[in-house]
């Protein structure tokens, strides 16, 4: 019944039994040992845990003067709360401070605003004079106008001064009033034309009688930005049209790189290229008149025909008299003309003219239209008329015999190739008198190669201290895992060899185990010894072969070792068995 229940049982289960048992088998001072070592290890683990995780910050603010910066830190400092700097004015705390530091900072009116606006007239005294009135609402004004011009985002921070003149009762002593405004830009930044202008007109919009010619602008360099010539960019070179110039420049050096990295690698080749622009209006109007075509084909503007009578003696003729003063008989004239009589023909008494006596003269004044072309023709602006390309490309890294890459120079085919690369690219064009030239040089070497030994050696000079204390938390965490857990727990896992029997048992002990091994042996051999399997054969059968094998065994046995067989028949009759 027994063996059933452990046959049935798992075998981890059964191991699993086996360790607890030998643990609770341990002395108790072991088990506490085992337990210390054990919270050691964890605790030291979790603490270097602790320690060298980093809170998680989050921006405050960004974009301070260094004025209200020094405020801010000053006020966390106070408030015990970790901060951070960054570069452009950034100041970052732990996440789940972040609302609560606005709203401390925000009670103590920081980050202050770059001036004073309006609220400032809500502060008015009881009893103020006039003249402190007017300054304080030409405050308010600068103020506003300079929160107004912030909002920008090329501009950091800006100033707004103005000078504004007493008004006077006489008209020929009225004063404009001037401003100043001084601008300091973001880094990388800068104002173009149309924003100088618009800044401009801002502040001449927002003081009565202030025209644009009086407000002056400058920047944090002193460079005069309201000097610009022709804001509106209509003569001259504005900051538009270099703007433009550069860009071309650059499109088309990124061009010449793009298509060479494939070929050389990125970095090692190198473009630059220069553009020269015509930003001149040209218009004009021209007009073109081509010899006259044959006379069916041309348009006929005005004709004029004369036509004369010569004179003849059948005809009437002298001063007319009261015969001819008298109107004239009705009309005559056919309704159809005279047979052979061509149309449009003048006829004279009903006969056409060319049939009475006297001689016809007729003239004939044809004026056709002349063939003119009028085109007026506007040229656009920002032609490219000339380009030159300077590029430069790096040796190729070709390996040798030895297998060592060593930078080698193209060939003159080579070259020539990568030249109608380069002129195909930016659309080289001869009549305009473009030019390329193309370089093949070896780069100079600007990043040192720091081997790993070095980076190494100065990474533990930089952290000789964090490394030091590493190092002593890891001596003492490999003492406990080996010199204390490990040999605990083997214990625990691996069971004590069997203490060794002396003299007479000893010897009976080894006959007994021998003779275990020489039965089994027999069994195998027995196994097999037939042609037919051992489990196949009848009872009878099996025992015989397994009594032969058995004998055969202890034969052999003792051939081996008969001093081992001599202690063991010894035993056997020394046995009350």
């Amino acid at each position: 019944m027994a063996d059933l229940v452990d046959n049935a049982t798992p075998a981890w289960r059964v191991r699993v039994n086996e360790m607890t048992a030998r643990f609770n088998a341990l002395p108790n001072n072991r088990k506490i040992l085992l337990f210390a070592a054990v919270a050691a290890v964890l605790s030291i683990a979790i603490a270097l845990m602790a320690f060298n995780r980093e809170p998680s910050y989050k921006i405050l603010f960004t974009g301070l003067a260094d004025r209200d910066g020094g405020q801010i830190t000053a006020a966390l400092q106070q408030m015990n709360i970790p901060y951070q700097l960054g570069d452009g004015g950034v100041i970052s705390v732990p996440n789940d401070k972040v609302y609560d530091a606005r709203l401390r900072l925000a009670s103590q009116g920081l980050p202050k605003a770059g001036g004073v606006g309006f609220e400032l007239m809500d502060k008015q005294k009881f009893g103020i004079s006039q003249f402190a009135e007017q300054v304080n609402y030409q405050r308010s004004i600068e103020g506003e106008l300079a929160r107004t011009i912030e909002s920008v985002a090329a501009v950091d921070s800006a100033r707004v001064h103005l000078a504004m003149p007493k008004q006077s009762v006489f008209v020929r002593d009225q004063q404009l009033p001037t401003a100043s405004v001084m601008l300091t830009l973001r880094g990388g930044r800068i104002l173009d034309a149309g924003q100088i202008a618009g800044i401009l007109h801002l502040v001449s919009s927002s003081v009565p009688n202030l025209p644009v010619g009086n407000v002056s602008i400058v920047d944090q360099d002193g460079n005069l930005l309201s000097a610009v010539p022709d804001l509106n960019g209509n003569s001259g070179m504005d900051r538009r049209q270099l703007a433009y110039i550069r860009q071309i420049e650059a499109d088309y050096a990124k061009r010449v790189e793009t298509i060479l990295e494939p070929i050389f690698g990125k970095g090692n080749a190198r473009a630059q290229v220069t553009a020269t622009v015509d930003f001149s209006e040209v218009e004009q109007t021209s007009e073109t008149y081509r010899p006259n075509s044959t006379p069916n084909p041309s348009a006929t503007r005005s004709q004029q025909i004369v036509e004369s009578l010569g004179k003849d003696a059948s005809l009437p003729s002298g001063v007319p008299g009261a015969m001819t003063n008298q109107p004239p008989n009705a009309a005559s004239a056919p309704l159809t003309l005279p047979p052979g009589a061509a149309p449009g023909t003048a006829t004279l008494s009903g006969l056409p003219m060319g049939n009475a006596s006297g001689a016809v003269h007729r003239e004939i004044t044809t004026n056709y239209e002349i063939d003119k072309t009028i085109q007026h023709t506007k040229l656009p602006q920002g032609n490219i008329k000339r380009l030159t390309a300077a590029v430069v490309v790096n040796y190729k890294m070709v390996p040798d015999a030895n297998g060592e890459a060593k930078p080698t120079p193209m060939s003159e085919r080579e070259y020539q190739q990568i030249n109608n690369l380069v002129k195909e690219a930016v659309g080289y064009n001869q009549e305009r008198g473009d030019s390329v030239n193309v370089v093949n040089a070896s780069f100079a070497e600007t990043v040192p190669v720091v081997s790993a030994k070095d980076r190494l050696v100065e990474y533990a000079s930089e952290n000789a201290g964090n490394l030091v204390k590493y190092g002593l938390l890891l001596i003492a965490v490999l003492y406990l895992l080996f010199g204390v857990v490990r040999p605990i727990m083997r214990d625990v896992v691996k069971p004590a060899p069997p203490a060794q029997p002396e003299g007479e048992e000893a010897a009976a002990a080894s006959g007994g185990r021998l003779l275990a091994v020489a039965g089994e042996e027999g069994e195998g051999m027995g196994a097999a010894g037939g042609e037919q399997p051992f489990d196949a054969l009848d009872p009878k059968e099996q025992s015989r072969r397994q009594y032969e094998t058995n004998i055969q065994a202890a034969r052999d046995l003792v051939k081996a070792d008969p001093r081992m067989a001599a202690q063991i028949i010894k035993e056997w009759i020394a046995s009350d068995e």
